[in-house]
């Protein structure tokens, strides 16, 4: 158990000079959200959570109250996930979402530990030939996956766990960098007409 500590408090160290990438990417993100853009997220296993986390916190919100933003986890419609494993095989599972989803100028970020997971592969591929914008979460460089997309955050980690843990912490902060770029502040939301719940007045039996 102290070894995971240690492990983790050195990634953690060592990811600081990864803060300015980040917040380039909140920068660049916001640009293509702002503008009608989406994001779509893909990884398998843990990776494939990682992604969902980081759009729920899009559709959703991270911190403070704000629009919510397109963004899909191409993992999480079961139904067009089996077909398409049935009919293409598994490394067409997130480059056939990615065409049918993914628009020029969106943003692709792909998730994987090991940096050579097939279909993560092919979705960054899939990726390019829409002309998205490919951000790459991996393990230690150097890997497939770093190396093919337009961009990446290798976590320099030799246990798989770690390098999880942190993906999730730069899920954060890209978050955090995108609320900050779109001038997200407490109590305000930006762009956003307040809900209203209407009242209701009982009616009355005659």
């Amino acid at each position: 158990m102290h070894e995971h500590f240690v492990a983790l408090r050195r990634a953690l160290a060592e990811m600081d000079a990864a803060g300015s990438r980040i917040e380039s990417w909140g920068r660049h993100l916001a640009g293509v959200l702002a503008g009608g853009g989406r994001l779509l997220a893909c990884g398998n296993g843990g990776s494939a959570a990682e992604a969902q986390h980081l759009t729920g916190e899009l559709v959703g919100r991270y911190l403070h109250d704000r629009r919510p933003l397109s963004a899909i986890a191409l993992h999480a419609d079961t139904s067009a996930l089996t077909a398409i494993g049935n009919d293409y095989g598994e490394t067409e599972l997130f480059a056939r979402q990615v065409v049918a989803h993914g628009r020029p100028g969106d943003v692709l970020v792909a998730l994987s530990t090991s940096g050579t997971s097939r279909n993560v592969v092919s979705a960054v591929k899939a990726a390019h030939e829409v002309g998205m914008t490919t951000w790459a979460l991996t393990g230690p460089a150097p890997n497939t996956l770093a190396a093919i997309s337009d961009d990446a955050i290798a976590v320099p980690a030799p246990s798989m766990a770690t390098v999880q843990e942190i993906h999730l912490v730069v899920v954060h902060v890209l978050c955090a960098a995108l609320d900050e770029a779109l001038g997200v502040t407490p109590g305000v939301t930006p762009g956003v007409t307040p809900r209203v719940t209407p009242r209701v007045t009982p009616r009355v039996r005659r």
